[in-house]
């Protein structure tokens, strides 16, 4: 019998006695090796000398039945060998093996911690360096912010991220976050949103028998970490017990050299009501800016949104979101969901046509123009429109200009950075126009009705 023959038949007889033998006789079953069959005798070696003892002991006539009925010879036997290189083999692999065990256990408790760390500082687990797609607008700031993920605290500290809403500034902060988290778990990193910390500060600095031990756990709370994370800064202003806890918990892990990195959707000193000494403290690290992605980015961010969800497109129908969808990347993605969500549920290929009909660009449905609202203000407020769009800084102008900027807001929803352009302003300018116009509205009735007599000749009422 040749040696395929043999093993062929080893098993066949080994698929039997598993079978036919107890559970708790399986592991000496298993790295048995045949090395012959002689004249009805089937030779077996083990490198386990107990296996080999208690099989002889307790499972010889279930084994030699088993051997009879696959070899169909009435007179077979069987003897069970211990040999030294088979128990060293056999050693060798079962450390190989618990080694192999150990690893994975081992890799399955990092990724466990690691998760539950991601949970406990608060990070989306979307918001990662390698899905952050990089362009000529954002690659300093990406370059900065992996490097702060790299060496936390050694430099660009604290490191303030502002731009408008949607272009990735909470996607570099999470980055920052996980990142440090992967490559050193000793490291605390805590994110939140500014509005959370205020709710947090209000709800502990309440007066109460437990207030200090509640002020106690908060500065713990934001001050026990390596890295924080706050995001939306803006949101702190006209909170003037906040803004000086705020500049407490700062210093705190300022002076103790841990990372502080800031978002905003401006710069410190654009935003109104904030402290000259929150503003310098934020001024003092280094300060990036994010802006609109440009064509091609806006294309990338697209095939890269494309391909992690497997979704299959026409070159045309990406061009065509990427012409309409330029202001931030939030607007972006969510033109393209738009169309792969009609697609899906059509079941159509997404084609330039199909984009079309889904995002309806170019209807012209004499919808309301920004140039509509100039005309109409200018008319109301019996000025030129051209000192409304121009430099004009008088009075009436700039109440008109305020107003301008509100309802454009309100009734076209158009970004800032589009108002901003259209009446030549600086960005923080028409966010300050705008936000004063709404309050005004909400506290003064005569504002509110003038509001509401411009969008009334403005047909949208």
């Amino acid at each position: 019998m040749d040696s395929i023959e043999l093993n062929s038949l080893w098993e066949n007889i080994k698929s039997e006695l598993v079978k036919e033998l107890p559970e708790n006789a399986q592991p000496w079953i298993a790295p048995l090796v045949v090395s012959g069959y002689d004249n009805g005798v089937l030779t077996i070696v083990t490198g386990q000398m107990m296996g080999r003892d208690l099989l002889r002991k307790n499972y010889y006539n279930s084994i030699v039945s088993v051997i009879k009925m696959v070899t169909k010879n009435p007179n077979s036997d069987f003897v069970i060998i211990f040999d030294e290189n088979a128990a060293k083999k056999l050693k060798k692999e079962g450390e190989k093996l618990q080694k192999k065990q150990v690893e994975v256990m081992q890799k399955e408790q990092a990724m466990e911690n690691l998760s539950y760390m991601q949970s406990a500082s608060n990070l989306n687990l979307k918001y990662k360096f390698e899905n952050f797609v990089v362009g000529k607008n954002n690659e300093f700031a990406y370059k900065v912010a992996k490097s702060v993920a790299e060496n936390p605290a050694k430099k660009y500290n604290p490191l303030f991220i502002y731009g408008n809403s949607g272009l990735g500034k909470t996607h570099l902060m999470q980055a920052i976050g996980h990142y440090t988290i992967f490559k050193n778990s000793n490291l605390k990193v805590k994110y939140t949103k500014t509005e959370d910390y205020i709710n947090d500060f209000i709800s502990n600095s309440r007066k109460t028998k437990d207030s200090v031990e509640n002020m106690s756990k908060f500065n713990k709370k934001y001050t026990n970490i390596d890295i924080i994370l706050i995001d939306d800064i803006q949101f702190i202003e006209a909170k003037n017990k906040t803004m000086v806890q705020m500049q407490h918990t700062f210093d705190a892990l300022y002076n103790k050299g841990k990372q502080i990195v800031i978002t905003s959707d401006r710069l410190p000193k654009e935003i109104p009501t904030l402290t000259k000494a929150l503003c310098t403290r934020f001024e003092q690290g280094l300060m990036v800016e994010l802006i609109p992605p440009e064509k091609q980015n806006r294309i990338d961010i697209l095939k890269k949104l494309a391909l992690d969800n497997g979704i299959e497109y026409s070159a045309d129908a990406l061009d065509y979101i990427s012409e309409h969808f330029i202001e931030n990347v939030r607007e972006l993605e969510g033109a393209f969901n738009r169309v792969c969500a009609y697609a899906e549920i059509n079941s159509l290929p997404i084609t330039i046509d199909l984009t079309k009909k889904v995002l309806k660009c170019n209807e012209d449905e004499n919808k309301v123009t920004m140039n509509n609202i100039a005309e109409v203000i200018s008319d109301y407020y019996n000025i030129k429109t051209e000192d409304l769009i121009g430099s004009s800084r008088g009075q009436k102008v700039t109440t008109a200009r305020h107003m301008a900027v509100y309802l454009t807001k309100e009734i076209l929803d158009e970004s800032f950075v589009k108002i901003a352009d259209f009446y030549n302003k600086k960005h923080p300018t028409i966010i300050f126009a705008y936000d004063k116009i709404k309050k005004d509205i909400a506290n003064d009735k005569k504002t509110a009705e003038i509001a509401r007599e411009i969008k009334q000749a403005l047909k949208v009422l």
